[in-house]
């Protein structure tokens, strides 16, 4: 009878060790933006859609080299063009559980700091508010009157026409908390690893975000109408740095990705744990993966099992203002956080993103670039 009973043992055993063992890979979807006879924008020596290929190439191979519980799709691996419609059906049949399309910013030529303007900003899907974020979405979205009977695939959206953007207004993303997240790390990154300016995350109405089922940003590198950010972004070792970049805040974001869900790294694969019920024994969870990882206990902040907070962040200014400065007319209870060598001040203080999310609909009659900011222990998570 011990025998028998031993024999089932070690078969239940079996069984759900296999079962662990093939648990989902994490998928990234990796969106080239345009290609082929879509050359996105132009700049003096080179193009838009060579540069997003690049970039989306390099890290790609940054992802595969260095990140075995990770599965990578391309909406495009070559120049080639892909719909807008068709780069969303490739995430959700690939059941992504994010994606991360990089494009090329410019302005019009009539615009008197073409040559001058700078910086990187990550889009996630929202209200565009204000005209720069809306003139970026009609610009990225414009690709599709590229393709046969765009209206008809589109359901009559035109991208040049204001009113369309409505359908964004009333979406509902559920993964905004997490693409917000992902988006905030990509730019602390692209200021850290890239060097470039940081123009912040913003919200815009993007078809290809609307129309993926998972946590989604658009990453806009540069604006490749500067000749200094055009060259950067042409040579390779600004390709580099991008991939780099990107890379970084992808990895950070997966650490997390896999502390929520319960996910430990042993041997390169991963395993999946029964969640702790307790405080302590989700710290403990958390030293497994910060041994497993090779870190140190400083490298993560077990914090991470406290209470998120969200607050709206709606101006970046290298001056400290007084509190009750004229600049704050009509808001209240503002605070500020240093930022490399800028001030960042927020308002409000929320446990639910909804009501981030109501506090930020008021403060954009304001400041329409207004945006949501994830915090832990009073600091901002990046």
């Amino acid at each position: 009878m011990y025998r028998f009973f031993r024999i089932v043992a070690i078969l239940i055993i079996s069984f759900s060790s296999a079962l662990l063992l093939s648990a989902k890979d994490f998928v990234v979807v990796i969106d080239a933006g345009h290609g082929g006879h879509d050359f996105g924008a132009i700049g003096a020596k080179t193009n838009e859609k060579t540069i997003n290929l690049g970039v989306a190439l390099k890290l790609g191979s940054l992802i595969k080299k260095n990140m075995d519980d990770v599965k990578v799709v391309y909406t495009r691996d070559g120049d080639y063009f892909k719909e807008l419609q068709e780069r969303a059906e490739i995430a959700n049949k690939a059941r992504g559980d994010l994606f991360i399309s990089i494009h090329t910013n410019s302005v019009d030529k009539k615009n008197k700091r073409r040559k001058t303007i700078k910086g990187a900003a990550t889009y996630t899907l929202g209200l565009h508010r204000s005209a720069e974020n809306l003139a970026v979405a009609k610009r990225e979205n414009s690709v599709m009157m590229l393709e046969d009977d765009f209206s008809a695939t589109y359901c009559g959206f035109d991208p040049n026409s204001t009113e369309s953007y409505i359908i964004f207004e009333l979406s509902q993303n559920q993964h905004m908390e997490q693409s917000i997240d992902f988006a905030s790390k990509v730019q602390s990154e692209m200021v850290a690893t890239a060097g470039r300016q940081d123009n912040g995350v913003r919200q815009a109405g993007f078809w290809v975000l609307a129309k993926t089922g998972m946590p989604a940003v658009l990453i806009e590198l540069e604006f490749i109408c500067n000749p200094t950010s055009e060259a950067f972004l042409a040579s390779e070792s600004g390709k580099n740095k991008f991939a780099k970049a990107i890379f970084n805040a992808f990895k950070s974001y997966k650490q997390s990705y896999d502390r929520k869900s319960g996910v430990i790294k042993d041997k390169g694969k991963n395993k999946k744990e029964k969640k702790s019920s307790s405080r302590e024994e989700r710290e403990d969870d958390i030293d497994e993966v910060i041994v497993s990882a090779g870190m140190n206990d400083d490298d993560v902040d077990v914090a991470s099992a406290d209470e998120i907070r969200y607050k709206v962040q709606f101006m970046s200014h290298p001056t400290k203002f007084k509190p009750g400065a004229k600049e704050f007319q009509g808001l209240k209870d503002v605070e500020s956080y240093r930022d490399g060598s800028m001030w960042k001040y927020t308002v409000g203080s929320f446990a639910s993103l909804d009501e981030a999310k109501t506090e930020m609909r008021k403060v954009r009659k304001k400041f329409s670039d207004a945006f949501i900011i994830t915090t832990r222990n009073g600091e901002r998570v990046k």
